[in-house]
């Protein structure tokens, strides 16, 4: 038997290019961010995202009825939207932004992604986003908020850093294992839901050739910030961009009060 229409899910993933996971991270000469004429791949954590999607549409069966990916970057990053379609992704969107443009920041993403759930929403009741899934953070800038902040301004409920995912379709209710300090904690949510992975979800399955060439003919829409009624210009203003001061070797000692005597020509004051 098949569900009814009420009871199939759609699933959007959202992925970011950001640098290579593998790069050596380089200031650039302006010091004005980092040197980005090197390798780009999707995020890890969005990787992790886009299997957890394919996975639960192979575990629930016909009850999922799409998984669209959606990335918000420059030309360059269809790139990562095709690997998205290579890996199972059913459509992507991308919103292109000018490659001179700086990385949205993830206020902005946050809007950009409930402006696009917004709009699949009105295209039709079987349409609508019931789950967004997304990596808990981008390795290039570390800030992990983008999940919540579109949690907040869906009103949806949230689960985040996930090692575990299961969907009770026909309940509309998730079931997620969270990694915490110390521990896991597992929690139920009402659908719509937002989750953000972690890396123990799962490991990401690499995209075969005949996967690849299907991705070029999945559906693929362009949009824009505009398009939305999204405004991407920054809220922040970064000043200057700095490397770390080289760490030195350390020295060894043979005794304790050699080890005080050197903490106290340091300026280390015992407590």
């Amino acid at each position: 038997m098949r569900p009814s229409k009420a009871c199939l899910l759609n699933i959007l993933v959202p992925v970011k290019r950001a640098v290579d996971y593998a790069v050596k991270i380089r200031v650039n000469p302006q010091q004005t961010g980092i040197d980005t004429n090197v390798k780009h791949s999707m995020n890890p954590f969005d990787e992790i995202a886009v299997e957890e999607a394919v996975r639960l549409r192979e575990r629930l069966k016909d009850q999922v009825k799409s998984i669209k990916a959606v990335t918000i970057g420059p030309p360059k990053s269809s790139e990562t939207l095709r690997t998205a379609l290579a890996m199972g992704a059913d459509s992507a969107i991308h919103v292109e932004i000018p490659e001179s443009a700086p990385s949205p920041e993830p206020l902005a993403v946050a809007k950009t992604l409930r402006a696009i759930i917004e709009r699949q929403s009105k295209a039709g009741a079987d349409s609508g986003i019931d789950v967004v899934i997304l990596g808990k953070q981008a390795i290039d800038d570390d800030l992990g908020m983008t999940g919540q902040m579109l949690a907040g301004l869906l009103g949806w409920s949230q689960a985040t850093f996930a090692s575990k995912v299961e969907i009770d379709v026909e309940k509309k209710e998730a079931r997620v294992i969270r990694e915490i300090d110390g521990g896991s904690e597992e929690i139920k949510c009402r659908l719509p839901v937002i989750i953000t992975t972690d890396l123990r979800l799962n490991e990401p399955r690499y995209a075969t050739l005949p996967s690849i060439m299907k991705a070029k003919k999945k559906p693929f829409e362009k949009l824009t910030a505009a398009d939305l009624g999204v405004d991407l210009t920054p809220q922040l203003e970064t000043i200057k961009v700095t490397e770390p001061p080289k760490r030195v070797g350390g020295g060894k000692v043979e005794t304790v009060d050699e080890l005080v005597a050197k903490l106290k020509e340091a300026g280390i004051k015992a407590v």
